[in-house]
């Protein structure tokens, strides 16, 4: 079964929404991605963590099947993020960010990992992704994410990296800024015209659009009662996303297989707001994903039959 390589962040999170907090809990792109999609194959993680990261997060890791061989110990403290969510919990408000030795990290990719045939380049800065692109043989499909402070800064490095992937994950104020319009579907399209083959455009809890082939189709995020903590709903999106992908065989002109990766990324991201931290995807079992995406499908489902009302 193919592997998906992910290169990422690793952090302590301190998080207050409305529901509660958390503290220094565990975090980061790369770890939200890797426990998500390792549901639906294996998955090989390479990113850096300072001398203080807790041996019980990297058990925790391994112990869900992560690939930890790409996890670097650098002299000095983890990355660390601070947030803070009110009743607008698709806007985290940042109180501290220390990157600590994630500053100055630098992929290296072992050869388990330039030969893996998934990668998915995380929210890190783009020349870090352009980087490994460059150790990479042959992938059969890229995929990254993006965040607003790189498009503020490397605009210019983002757009020739956008040439060079094949599926984009991108947030709704993060398209609009990118492509310069207030329009969702506008700024799917323009994204699309740029040369990923797939855009992803995530609205948080009014769901995503799906870009591919010059249309775009419209998902509903999976009614959850109560969101705890939206921290790395996003990366877990992308890692059910991927994962579903991966282990249909990865065409990206099957639309239907594309279709079924949105839902399961749905489904997965449902699981992840319902407790904070990464505490729900440390206990979700398989037949509990099936249920859900089940019960998706059918919330999605319009009878054959039906016609325009009169």
């Amino acid at each position: 079964m193919d592997k998906i390589l992910v290169v990422g962040s690793i952090a302590l999170d301190s998080v207050k929404t409305p529901e509660g907090e958390s503290v220094e809990a565990l975090g980061g792109s790369a770890v939200y991605f890797s426990l998500s999609a390792r549901n639906f194959v294996p998955v090989s993680l390479v990113g850096v963590v300072g001398e203080d990261f807790p041996a019980e997060h990297r058990k925790l890791l391994t112990d869900h099947g992560v690939d930890l061989s790409g996890l670097k110990t650098a002299s000095g403290k983890t990355f660390r993020w601070v947030g803070r969510f009110g009743k607008d919990l698709d806007k985290a408000k940042t109180l501290d960010t220390q990157l600590n030795v994630f500053e100055t990290f630098k992929p290296e990719l072992g050869t388990a990992h330039r030969n893996a045939e998934f990668v998915f380049l995380a929210n890190i800065d783009p020349d870090l992704q352009w980087e490994v692109l460059a150790q990479m043989h042959k992938p059969r499909v890229v995929a990254c994410d993006t965040m607003n402070f790189w498009i503020g800064l490397k605009r210019p490095a983002l757009k020739e990296l956008f040439s060079r992937v094949d599926v984009l994950f991108v947030n709704e104020e993060e398209a609009q800024k990118l492509a310069r319009t207030t329009n969702n579907v506008r700024a799917a399209l323009a994204l699309s015209a740029w040369g990923p083959r797939v855009v992803l455009l995530k609205k948080g809890e009014h769901g995503t659009l799906l870009c591919t082939g010059g249309k775009v189709y419209p998902f509903p995020a999976f009614p959850v009662k109560t969101v705890k903590d939206p921290t790395g709903a996003g990366d877990t999106f992308a890692g059910g996303f991927m994962g579903s992908l991966a282990s249909s065989g990865g065409d990206l002109k099957d639309v239907g297989a594309l279709k079924r990766a949105v839902a399961t990324g749905s489904v997965m991201a449902s699981f992840t707001v319902s407790d904070f931290s990464t505490r729900r995807l440390e206990t979700l079992a398989k037949a509990e994903v099936e249920e859900r995406f089940a019960e998706y499908r059918e919330l999605l489902s319009l009878p054959a039959s039906a016609a325009v009302p009169a």
